[in-house]
């Protein structure tokens, strides 16, 4: 029988991403017992996918002992999974536990402690290489994961230049192991035009798993290739203290509600080059006029039990963190509902990424009617489906916009 906890002013949840790896798992829940330490609230740790206990999981464990409740990511980068997938669940967490007062933390992100961690790693490889920085021409690789979300990516290269600033470094580098570019081996034979004594390449990762040995295999074969340069891979940031400070750092913004969110460069919020399709809920739109396009009809269905049902309208409910605090899980619920009730309409409702219109949420957004709803409530959903839905008659006073 599981001893209950007594009940708490605060408590934390502790969000990995999860892995096949229990190693990686482990590492997560090592940090929550560490956090638990330093804060002296309880703090639980919960997964994304991959392991158990889910998000919601969590918090059920902890609503219970606990009158706050902050869900803290351990993410490096605000990509997709800080910015859409946590903040949906937490959302309906709010709608399950209307008690609970329950905050979203910020993730890990660009920390002057995590930039002296990082030089803590580089200098036990310069030590392994008999190297040092004040006398010999050290170069610096920073090789991250690589995302498809260029706020994320931009990131490593502050990380970079700020690991630079006041230390004797040859040059510092960014680089990523795969996704985007400039990749690892690149970067490693445009730094060695330099012909530095020593480059040092180190991890931007919290966990040491397949993506950190491939590292480590890349630095090899760049040392047998270029023998007049040593080189050396150094560990990833792993279970330190400093991780931990930043996560208490990230817990106590949340109390207060400090948590800032990075929409200037976000590629869901603005036009950036290159990410045009992801802006604006374009991406919405052309995943749901493909996904018409590429399937059959309905008379081919029972022929083909792998072709998949398309619908006449596909519904997209913006989940990402400004609608999942306005409420969107329950419109998302409520809107799938009301077409399950209904025999007049021939609809698929899904989650999409930002729309781009922070503030107006929560937005739904109807294909390939290209009609979007704003500021939509849970009471709202009602009228988009008997109205919109099931007699193609558009809700006039929820139009946000049309394309």
């Amino acid at each position: 029988m599981t001893e209950e906890r007594p009940l708490a002013d605060d408590a934390v949840l502790l969000v990995g991403h999860g892995s096949r790896r229990e190693k990686s798992n482990e590492q997560v829940r090592t940090l929550a017992a560490d956090l638990e330490t330093e804060l002296g609230v309880p703090v639980d740790a919960a997964f994304l996918e991959l392991a158990e206990p889910t998000i919601s999981a969590g918090i059920d464990t902890l609503a219970p002992a606990c009158q706050t409740l902050t869900v803290v990511p351990l993410s490096l980068f605000g990509a997709t999974h800080v910015k859409n997938d946590v903040p949906l669940a937490v959302q309906t967490a709010r709608a399950e536990h209307p008690d609970l007062t329950i905050h979203y933390g910020s993730h890990l992100g660009v920390h002057p402690s995590l930039v002296e961690l990082l030089d803590d790693r580089v200098r036990a490889v310069e030590s392994d290489l008999g190297v040092d920085r004040t006398t010999d021409d050290v170069s610096v690789v920073i090789c991250a994961r690589g995302s498809s979300d260029p706020d994320s990516n931009a990131d490593v290269h502050k990380l970079a230049r700020l690991l630079y600033e006041g230390r004797e470094f040859h040059r510092v580098d960014a680089s990523f192991i795969g996704v985007t570019d400039p990749l690892l081996d690149e970067t490693l034979h445009t730094v060695t035009k330099d012909r530095p004594d020593a480059v040092v390449v180190v991890p931007y990762m919290l966990g040491d798993g397949t993506l950190t040995q491939r590292i480590r295999d890349r630095t090899a074969d760049f040392d047998d290739e270029y023998p007049y340069v040593a080189a050396g891979a150094g560990d990833p940031l792993g279970v330190d203290d400093r991780v931990v400070d930043v996560l208490a750092d990230r817990w106590q913004e949340a109390r207060s509600d400090s948590v800032e969110m990075s929409c200037d460069t976000c590629k869901y919020k603005v036009e950036l080059t290159g990410y045009e399709d992801d802006q604006g809920g374009a991406r919405a739109m052309l995943r749901s006029l493909v996904h018409q396009a590429e399937h059959a009809d309905r008379e081919s269905v029972d022929d083909d039990p792998h072709v998949h049902d398309a619908p006449e309208k596909h519904v997209a409910v913006c989940t990402n963190q400004t609608c999942a605090e306005s409420g969107a899980a329950a419109v998302i619920e409520e809107l799938r509902q009301g077409v399950r009730n209904t025999d007049d309409c021939d609809a698929r409702v899904t989650r999409t990424s930002c729309l781009g219109q922070c503030g107006d949420g929560p937005m739904v957004a109807v294909y390939p009617d290209g009609v979007w709803y704003g500021g939509v409530t849970a009471d709202d959903t009602d009228r988009i489906v008997s109205s919109h839905l099931d007699r193609d008659r558009i809700v006039s006073d929820l139009v946000h916009q049309t394309l």
